[in-house]
């Protein structure tokens, strides 16, 4: 205790400086685990906050029993590693692709295009993918009516909309990633490819052994980075894509948006603070066991 009384008083600024962020962290993520306690009782609102019925782990038992807690994680890990794959895959490829643009201008201007879908808000997403999927007046079913085809009510199909999120996940990100990987490849020193040019490499080679390689950090680090959050889906883009319509919760249902659910449509606190807790431990669970196995693999890429 000493030893730290005397660190204060010796970097106190820099403290001071810190002491913005400590608060934060208090008010919007210590001091709201009190809650936790919610998830063992059945919740009623006469009975106030601390007054409700304790029932132990019956709602969590009922989430497994229901099956709901297995669709829920299925749903949330599933997404994510395909978010996560697909997304830094494809941001790898359209990286390397561009880097080897010798356009300019073309190539800035690709650039800006692939980014500009980060900005767009998901509730401007949901809009467009409404305008174009919507059975009555969407352009798909006006498209297919042109051609004499048979409209198709895209709302009522829950298997598309697994390809259809993940699609869309792809189309607002992509560009963001990119842009990571991008900055990545220009910091590569221009001498390794000279040297392969030398040695008879042709652009494929010096693609595979060069620039592949050298990515490998980045990758690792935003993979980790990535797992630290697997629990936790897209919430925007899962509820303003899909809203409150039941007919597609067996695919696109995720814990965040269960949870979102029951605490604005059924008002069950006990079993969204259950499934909330859930996500919170099945989450470091998974990253302290990611983390360990990569610092058995390579201690430099592990997070701790």
């Amino acid at each position: 205790m000493r030893h730290f009384l005397q660190e204060l008083s010796r970097n106190r600024i820099l403290f001071l400086m810190l002491l913005p962020t400590l608060i934060y962290f208090l008010i919007n993520s210590y001091f709201p685990m009190v809650g936790v306690y919610y998830a063992f009782t059945q919740f009623d609102f006469n009975s106030g906050l601390f007054d409700s019925a304790f029932v132990g782990l019956k709602n969590f038992e009922f989430l497994w029993k229901s099956g709901t807690l297995f669709r829920l994680t299925l749903n949330t890990v599933g997404y994510n590693l395909a978010f996560i794959v697909l997304g830094n895959v494809l941001a790898i490829v359209c990286a390397i692709l561009l880097s080897e643009l010798r356009i300019k201008w073309f190539k800035k201007m690709t650039q800006s295009i692939m980014f500009l879908p980060y900005f767009v808000s998901f509730v401007i997403l949901s809009v467009i993918v409404y305008n174009v999927f919507n059975y009555d007046s969407g352009f798909l079913n006006t498209l297919l009516a042109q051609f004499g085809a048979e409209p198709v009510d895209v709302y009522n199909k829950p298997v598309i909309w697994i390809f259809l999120i993940i699609l869309f996940y792809l189309w607002k990100n992509l560009g963001y990633s990119m842009v990571i990987y991008l900055a990545t490849i220009t910091g590569i020193s221009e001498e390794y490819y000279e040297a392969a040019k030398i040695d008879g490499a042709n652009i494929f080679q010096r693609i595979w052994y060069i620039t592949v390689p050298m990515l490998k950090t980045t990758f690792v680090m935003l993979l980790l980075f990535a797992l630290g959050s697997i629990m936790k889906g897209q919430f925007d883009l899962f509820y303003q894509l899909i809203g409150n319509n039941g007919v597609l919760y067996n695919t696109t249902d995720i814990l965040d948006t269960y949870v979102f659910r029951s605490l604005k449509v059924t008002f069950d606190v006990g079993m969204a603070t259950a499934a909330g807790l859930y996500q919170s431990l099945f989450g470091f669970i998974l990253i302290m066991t990611v983390n360990w196995i990569i610092r058995k693999i390579n201690d430099e890429y592990a997070l701790f």
